[in-house]
């Protein structure tokens, strides 16, 4: 077994690498799916594992790790950490709840719309951590139940998400490894999303909808809300929309200025914790960055550097370019099976394992089936199939995408535990029909 500096893997007591590495991935994601151990630890214990095992060295382990997901990820949590605290999230939520006179519905369809818009122009994982809290406090003073505000944000925002380079983090990956611009994917894949969003809220009326209820001194207390009482701080919301605007329309120039998205993202980070901080005295401006790179979700952050290493670990031992092998092999070298096949198994699995590491396994093995379709450009079928399978796949269970995460954190800290498997029940048959939905598309739009 040979690594990929051309060194040879050791790996411990002289053992199949495909076989150790192929269980360590599957103990790691089966200890991540039972909720009994912290996703953080577990993945960077299989991670630990399978560079002490010696499937990967340190180096190559490093390599596995997508630094440009990771760092778009983090300058937008340290943005949405700044932006927030001047009150603009809340404003456009309080407002958009007003807007419906403080109908549980009404605000569920208003708050999963906003979800959806955010999540495009921002990134579905920061749109939610803006999202979730005053969804929280709003449904908190209607006494109704959270939950299915929250499940409709879910599936808003990673709906929301599928439609551009930056909304969900799947996007990034295959844009960065196949050279995608910002607005390839709002050519190819927004045109879908709105009919998605539209039925799958049709449905979650039937379910829920139909029994929603506030009383009308509840809905008097949120219509009494004042929403320019939520924007505290003029000066930094001046800031924090010219520095978003200025990244949102770096994303959409990246491709002319040949900039990754983490660089825009950081450099965009930066840049507001300088405005935000000019004002301050050393030691203000040292409490300041403390409290902002304290708001970054880490847990969520070293989950994906866990989880990109145990990737890492199966291809490198050649598990995915077996799996290549065999779809290949199954859909008969077909370009219209293989795309089929692509968008129901990143669905599929995507609901069970999260969508970027599943996402990160696919892509070398996209790659690998180049020369049976007669180049790498004949692959856009394929790169639109994975990108609308493994997005709304995200939807089919809590650990399906990272946004589900951020939610159910944020629901547990206010003592509304959302469950693994009562949320899948309805999750996956939802989901389900969103792919049905997006096979037609693909069907009529790319192939």
């Amino acid at each position: 077994m040979h690594g990929e500096s051309g060194a040879v893997t050791h790996v411990i007591f002289g053992w199949d690498p495909l076989w150790v590495s192929t269980i360590l991935f599957i103990v790691t994601y089966a200890v991540i799916v039972t909720e009994r151990v912290n996703r953080a630890i577990v993945s960077l214990l299989g991670a630990g594992l399978m560079i002490t095992t010696g499937i990967l060295n340190q180096e190559m382990a490093v390599r596995g790790v997508d630094f440009n997901t990771l760092g778009l990820l983090t300058g937008m949590m340290v943005i949405v950490a700044i932006t927030r605290r001047c009150g603009v999230f809340q404003f456009v939520a309080v407002w958009s709840a007003k807007k419906v006179q403080a109908r549980p519905w009404g605000i569920l369809v208003m708050l999963s719309i906003v979800t959806a818009v955010f999540s495009a122009l921002l990134d579905n994982v920061t749109t939610v951590l803006l999202i979730a809290p005053v969804t929280l406090l709003i449904t908190e003073e209607l006494k109704v139940n959270p939950y299915p505000f929250l499940f409709a944000e879910i599936f808003a925002s990673n709906i929301g998400g599928t439609a551009t380079l930056i909304g969900d983090p799947p996007n990034i990956m295959i844009g960065s490894a196949v050279g995608l611009s910002f607005n390839d994917f709002v050519v190819n894949l927004a045109p879908i999303t709105p009919l998605i969003l539209v039925l799958t809220l049709i449905i979650i009326y039937f379910i829920w909808g139909r029994s929603m209820r506030a009383s009308p001194e509840n809905r008097r207390r949120v219509m009494d809300f004042n929403e320019l009482e939520a924007i505290t701080d003029v000066r930094l919301l001046k800031q924090s929309l010219a520095v978003l605007a200025l990244v949102i329309l770096g994303f959409v120039m990246a491709h002319p200025l040949h900039l990754e998205p983490a660089t825009i993202a950081m450099f965009g980070a930066a840049l507001l914790l300088l405005l935000s901080n000019l004002p301050n005295n050393a030691e203000e401006q040292s409490e300041n960055v403390h409290h902002t790179f304290g708001e970054v979700e880490w847990v969520t952050i070293f989950f994906f550097v866990g989880l990109f290493i145990v990737v890492h670990g199966i291809e490198h031992a050649g598990l995915l370019n077996i799996l290549a092998d065999k779809v290949l092999q199954l859909t008969g070298g077909d370009m219209t099976n293989t795309a089929l096949a692509i968008l129901w198994v990143s669905a599929v699995a995507s609901a069970i394992v999260d969508n970027i590491p599943f996402v990160a396994t696919m892509i070398p093995m996209i790659n690998a089936m180049a020369p049976t379709f007669g180049g790498a450009d004949a692959l856009m079928p394929l790169w639109w199939s994975l990108a609308l399978g493994a997005c709304l796949g995200g939807n089919g269970s809590l650990i399906g995408a990272s946004a589900n995460l951020i939610v159910a954190g944020f629901a547990e800290r206010a003592g509304h535990r959302i469950r693994f498997l009562p949320f899948m029940f309805m999750a996956f048959p939802l989901m389900l029909m969103s792919i049905v939905i997006a096979s037609g598309y693909v069907l009529l739009r790319f192939l």
